[in-house]
């Protein structure tokens, strides 16, 4: 078969699998097997395709049909423009993310932060990543802000390994992320034992904001992320509630506080947030238009 007709039969085996991006996904996957982009694959001329190239991508579909992400067969996912590689450990980053991190640089150029320059003497502004995964929101922000003290934290294991060894091959050399393993604050509360915890002029997290009872219904490859990365509790703020309690005391005066969850809760939070006495309560809307993003400021 030329690329033209594998592409269109995997399309179709995708589309009868009930995939709504069938038609893209082939031809990543096809792109991948062929080493080429998705351009020069559109542009191939009708040359047939090797039998071994066609047997890798059809395994490659296979994976696919059953519900496992693209980005996970391909180990890896754009995100802020840096490319991060992802496992069955780390949920996959997102676009909407990108909202996160774009209200946290807005914040932080407020304080004085320079993007990609400035001094040394602005190491002492501070930014924390709970709930750190794959690394992408600690990364983006070290990579646009490279004098921001940057510290990341999570409780698995295995991603934290992931969020490493994404910093080690995105940031430049002599450029690091402070990592800690830990549930939400506990990682920090560890190293202050005897002595005063590390404050912050920013927390960012996107913690896990699902309620429990909904996980059965989203997308197979939403369901084949790590749960630990998902499940929220019975409303699915029971992480969310657990930083907002917490996080005044780990916030410099007027530091602030955001946090990336379903629009859908955000009257909800905003009325967490004033109740742990946080101010300037301030919704971030995604490309859609929805409120994506919430923060408060510490008085």
């Amino acid at each position: 078969m030329t690329a033209r007709e594998t592409l269109a039969a995997g399309s179709a085996a995708l589309k009868a699998a009930g995939i709504d991006t069938a038609a893209l996904d082939a031809s990543l996957l096809l792109a991948e097997i062929l080493n080429v982009n998705r351009a020069a694959l559109i542009a191939r001329g009708p040359e047939e395709i090797a039998g071994e190239h066609q047997k890798k991508f059809f395994d490659l579909l296979r994976r696919r049909q059953v519900g496992e992400s693209v980005a996970y067969i391909l180990g890896r996912k754009e995100f802020y423009g840096l490319e991060f590689t992802v496992n069955p450990s780390v949920l996959v980053p997102r676009p909407d993310t990108e909202t996160l991190v774009e209200a946290a640089l807005e914040i932080l150029r407020r304080r004085g932060i320079k993007t990609n320059a400035g001094s040394a003497a602005e190491n002492s502004v501070r930014a924390l990543d709970l709930c750190t995964g794959s690394g992408a929101v600690a990364i983006a922000l070290k990579h646009e802000m490279p004098t921001l003290e940057v510290w990341a934290s999570d409780i698995s294991a295995a991603a934290l390994q992931t969020a490493q060894a994404n910093a080690c091959r995105l940031l430049p050399a002599g450029s690091s992320i402070n990592f800690r393993q830990g549930d939400v604050f506990d990682a920090l509360c560890a190293d202050a034992r005897g002595g005063a915890p590390a404050l912050f002029s920013l927390i960012a997290s996107n913690a896990p904001y699902i309620p429990s009872r909904e996980i059965a219904g989203l997308a197979p490859e939403a369901r084949n992320e790590p749960r630990l990365a998902l499940d929220g509790g019975e409303d699915g703020l029971a992480i969310i509630r657990l930083i907002v309690s917490k996080a005044p005391d780990f916030l410099l005066p007027g530091g602030a506080l955001l946090l990336e969850a379903d629009p859908r809760q955000m009257e909800n939070i905003a009325a967490l947030l004033k109740q742990a006495g946080l101010r300037d309560v301030h919704a971030y809307p995604d490309l859609s238009g929805r409120q994506r993003v919430i923060g408060a400021s510490r008085s």
